[in-house]
């Protein structure tokens, strides 16, 4: 466990908390640890039957199989099977992934 991060709050008149003030170092860190998250709606997608992480990624960034396809340098074809929940791709094939669609290895590897 992370040592606890010091914060400040700022609250309205009512004491409802309004902000959250943190030092910039911890700031930093939590950026650093967030690169490796999954938003909420990827990982309903990734749930759903017939869906990979790819094809998740893929419709989370509202990208066409083509556009990716074209990314890659594959055909539409070769990226569909690619894409297929059944189908685990080699890391070396994840890092291309990844790459052309600005995430991690970690995002796509799960």
């Amino acid at each position: 466990m992370g040592k606890p991060i010091n914060v400040q709050t700022i609250n309205d008149t009512e004491g409802t908390v309004l902000f959250v003030v943190i030092p910039y170092q911890d700031y930093l860190h939590l950026c650093e640890k967030a690169d490796h998250l999954i938003p909420h709606e990827v990982v309903g997608l990734m749930v759903q039957p017939q869906f990979s992480p790819i094809r998740a990624w893929r419709e989370y960034l509202n990208l066409t199989p083509a556009e990716v396809a074209a990314r890659l340098g594959m055909t539409q074809e070769a990226f569909a099977r690619l894409e297929e929940e059944r189908v685990k791709p080699h890391k070396r094939m994840l890092s291309k992934v990844a790459k052309v669609l600005n995430i991690t290895v970690e995002q796509l590897d799960v």
